[in-house]
């Protein structure tokens, strides 16, 4: 009788704790890599790659859309991992994960076991005094909160991912894919890694240098140096920076940076950073009943008057005049990123001069 063939050997093992209204997303786009690289086509059986989800309790966790997912593995009986992954999901002022859940992230630390932090998993680790001396990424989303909690930190939030020695930390979302391919890449190799990311319907394996998505613009840049720019603009709204300090934190010469924007979004810096400052007002107009003062402040403008002025000048109307004429016109229309009411009511928008090199920020 002809004995069966053994199993091959299991690569990569990987082990889960998930925040209380963790991100779904980030967690089934990273399982789903590892799911689909562990066996052939998509049968799904763990043959080269194993995974779980733990808890102390094993009482099904929430996520953040209200799906929960039933861990399989106690605190106790677990061990073993390549990996120990930590997703996040809302912040709030609530104990995400458990005290024996963070004993047991601590002792895997201390046991030489890599850690990775999911979305606001890194908050997590951070938290857990786990990060400390390590470079961390952040998503633009929540860069400002992140700073907020940790003002000595200076989290990287353009980049989808961030590897520093045995701590990977991820903005979430597809994010999260490309991080898996980049493990099942190293452990099991590279058609593994591609196989899964186009079963997903993913193009390529991005590293984890490649720029986060953020904020639209009325047109969505391509240059990778534009990218990291236009984050660095969204993450800095509420004091902008001047575009020499952007081409300096860079590491490009500001002609440089101008150029690239050119080439790219056909705008020099200095009018895509007015454009997200002045799309935030607009926003903060329509959706709050904050005063003009606090708005403007919020969205890098000395005070109400220079919002103002600023807005007259680019969009035709006032604040106050965008604010009376949201409340008239539900069914506002899009351009450029921003609601806009009808062309009746907003004057031509007034573009700056190509040439523009002024050194301080938009507006």
């Amino acid at each position: 009788m002809t004995r069966p063939a053994p199993l091959p050997q299991k690569r990569l093992r990987i082990g889960f704790l998930l925040a209380d209204r963790f991100t779904l997303s980030a967690f089934a786009n990273f399982v789903d890599v590892l799911r689909l690289a562990a066996d052939e086509a998509d049968n799904s059986r763990p043959i080269l790659c194993d995974w779980s989800v733990l808890s102390h309790d094993q009482s099904p966790i929430r996520s953040s859309c209200g799906i929960r997912v039933q861990p399989d593995t106690r605190l106790r009986n677990s061990g073993g991992y390549d990996y120990l992954v930590v997703v996040g999901g809302l912040i709030g002022d609530y104990r995400p994960i458990s005290d024996e859940a963070l004993d047991y992230i601590r002792a895997a630390a201390a046991a030489g076991v890599p850690l990775i932090g999911l979305c606001t998993g890194v908050f997590i680790l951070q938290e857990a005094g786990l990060l400390q001396g390590y470079r961390c990424c952040v998503s633009w989303f929540h860069h400002q909160d992140f700073l907020d909690r940790f003002d000595t930190e200076t989290p990287v939030s353009d980049q989808i991912f961030v590897i520093d020695r045995d701590r990977m930390t991820c903005s979430g979302g597809h994010g999260a894919a490309h991080l898996a391919a980049f493990l099942v890449q190293r452990h099991i190799g590279q058609s593994a890694a591609i196989k899964s990311l186009n079963i997903m319907m993913i193009d390529d394996a991005l590293s984890g240098e490649r720029p986060q998505p953020g904020q639209q613009l009325a047109q969505r840049a391509a240059d990778p140096l534009v990218k990291r720019a236009v984050l660095r603009m969204q993450q800095n709204i509420e004091m902008p920076k001047t575009i020499d300090d952007l081409a300096r934190e860079l590491a490009v010469p500001r002609r440089t940076l101008e150029r690239r924007f050119r080439a790219d979004l056909k705008r020099s810096p200095r009018e895509v950073y007015l454009e997200l400052r002045i799309d935030k007002a607009l926003r903060r107009l329509r959706s709050s009943s904050d005063s003009l003062t606090s708005i403007a402040l919020a969205c890098g403008f000395c005070d109400a008057p220079h919002l103002a002025r600023t807005m007259k000048a680019e969009l035709g109307l006032t604040p106050t005049e965008y604010r009376r004429a949201q409340s008239g016109h539900a069914d506002g229309q899009y351009a450029t990123g921003v609601l806009i009411p009808p062309p009746a009511q907003a004057g031509a928008a007034k573009p700056l001069p190509p040439g523009e090199t002024d050194s301080s920020a938009a507006g």
